[in-house]
């Protein structure tokens, strides 16, 4: 299973990550390899915590990343 991840530079240094199919699924990371190994093990515990409660696992569907160019405001 594989879900998106969304990588930001935290402004205090670092990085931190969010999994858009799983609200509340976050964690950070001093470089983003580091940030990456943590969210995984934050999506395990999640998914782990979602099964244990019997709710559904939410699949990573419908995400598209994209990046849009716009003018300059003067």
């Amino acid at each position: 299973m594989e879900y998106t991840v969304l990588i930001h530079m935290a402004e205090e240094g670092g990085y931190w990550v969010e999994v858009p199919a799983l609200p509340g699924c976050f964690s950070q990371g001093e470089t983003i390899d580091e940030a990456l190994e943590n969210v995984r093990e934050a999506i395990e515990l999640h998914v782990e915590s979602l099964k244990e409660d019997g709710h559904e696992i939410p699949q990573d569907a419908g995400f598209v990343i994209g990046r849009v160019k716009v003018s300059e405001v003067p």
